[in-house]
């Protein structure tokens, strides 16, 4: 049940007249843009790693029959007011202008070390426990420099913030794997796949999905309201009088404000361009993570591309998005860096979003409340929540070790 009348929430893809609707109100799209229907744009962009954890939960649920997606041209790192391409692996850190000579060979043996490490295979370890020491302890043990583990932490592993450095080391190597793995896959030039049509695609794969296990679907059902009953345990979802029950609801924060806490907000910057951006190998798909040090921040800034080569956009035309947890009241100041990277504009909106996590005990009301997208653009994070409350909810742990070739490679320009 959605009170919205399109599938996918939040994370829904938007046509231009929708877009100029939600920000824009009464006005109406400039003809020179394009048409309407071509565009979708995302309103929570985010790239999947070609071998991270959606993937797999695609593959397992058979959602991808319904999708088709196409390999993510570039993978970036803002360092020292440049853009520059992130390495994956031991000989593309030995091209990277990112580094001085020696400090190329340093990191081309730490990333040695990562590529042969096995979990379950101790020669592999050389004596390192990657439970027991953190990631600065590892990072120190190869001698590499501040800017080195800028990228690595932060364009590579995929971490938010600098917090990861006194966490475990097991955790950024398992990422720097994941990283390599999914750069390798498809052998693009980055780890991420996007699907054809923009995000909207995933919410109306697995809403077909359900529709042939018996699911129903019941979009633009206003006032939803979660009804409890006097134990306090959900009893089912009203709308328009009409009482749907059941056992247990599973919902976005939105749905019930008093069982959820504020937890920030997110800034976004989305714009449509006539170019791609520059400094990118005329990349017509990207993602630049600018790290928290690069602009003295708290946490990474991301800067997300794609275009019409996605079905996205009219031909010839890019949508960007920058994105940040939010640490001021001024978006338009705060986003200044990202937006700055991307050149000259057609139009630009600004859209802000609080973000919350549940308070409640679900074991007690059966009341399943997700978290609040991140402003990372990538899934890793959601899909962890999405499993954890899969669990949650069945008792069940997802077995996501599936057969990744049963995943029909991305389609070629």
């Amino acid at each position: 049940m959605d009170r919205n009348d399109y599938y996918g929430g939040d994370s829904t893809s938007l046509n231009l007249n929708q877009l100029w609707k939600r920000f824009k109100g009464d006005e109406t799209p400039p003809a020179s843009i394009g048409a309407s229907r071509d565009y979708n744009v995302d309103m929570v962009p985010k790239f999947m790693m070609a071998n991270g954890a959606l993937v797999r939960v695609l593959i397992h649920t058979g959602v991808t029959k319904y999708l088709s997606f196409k390999a993510v041209d570039g993978s970036y790192v803002f360092n020292k007011g440049k853009i520059h391409k992130v390495p994956s692996t031991d000989m593309e850190a030995l091209k990277s202008p990112l580094m001085g000579l020696f400090e190329k060979r340093r990191a081309g043996k730490f990333f040695l070390y990562v590529q042969d490490y096995k979990e379950n295979d101790p020669s592999t370890h050389k004596g390192l426990d990657l439970t027991k020491m953190t990631s600065k302890q590892l990072i120190s043990k190869y001698g590499l420099d501040d800017n080195t583990i800028d990228f690595i932490g932060h364009a590579v592993a995929l971490h938010k913030d600098d917090s990861y450095l006194s966490e475990p080391a097991i955790e950024i190597v398992k990422r720097m794997k994941l990283y390599a793995e999914s750069v390798a896959r498809f052998q693009g030039g980055s780890p991420y796949i996007y699907p054809l049509y923009g995000l909207g695609e995933l919410p109306q794969g697995f809403a077909r999905l359900s529709a042939v296990y018996g699911g129903t679907y019941m979009l633009n059902k206003p006032e939803c309201k979660v009804e409890f009953d006097d134990e306090g345990k959900v009893r089912g979802v009203t709308s328009e009088g009409e009482t749907a029950k059941g056992k247990k609801v599973v919902c976005d924060p939105s749905y019930v404000p008093e069982k959820v806490k504020k937890v920030g907000k997110v800034f976004r910057a989305i714009a449509i361009m006539s170019h791609p951006i520059p400094n990118t190998a005329e990349s017509h798909s990207v993602q630049i993570i600018i790290p928290q040090k690069q602009l003295g921040r708290r946490s990474d800034m991301y800067v997300f591309c794609c275009s019409y080569s996605h079905n996205v956009a009219s031909k010839g035309k890019f949508i960007a998005f920058v994105s940040a947890q939010a640490e001021s009241d001024n978006p338009e100041a705060e986003l200044k860096p990202g937006i700055d990277l991307l050149g000259p504009v057609d139009e630009l909106f600004f859209d802000t979003y609080d973000r919350y996590e549940p308070t409640n005990d679900p074991s007690s009301d059966n009341c399943f409340i997700s978290t609040s997208y991140d402003a990372t653009t990538h899934f890793e994070s959601t899909v962890m929540d999405v499993l954890s409350l899969y669990t949650k909810i069945t008792g069940k742990t997802v077995d996501l070790s599936v057969d990744l070739s049963a995943a029909s490679a991305p389609e070629d320009d």
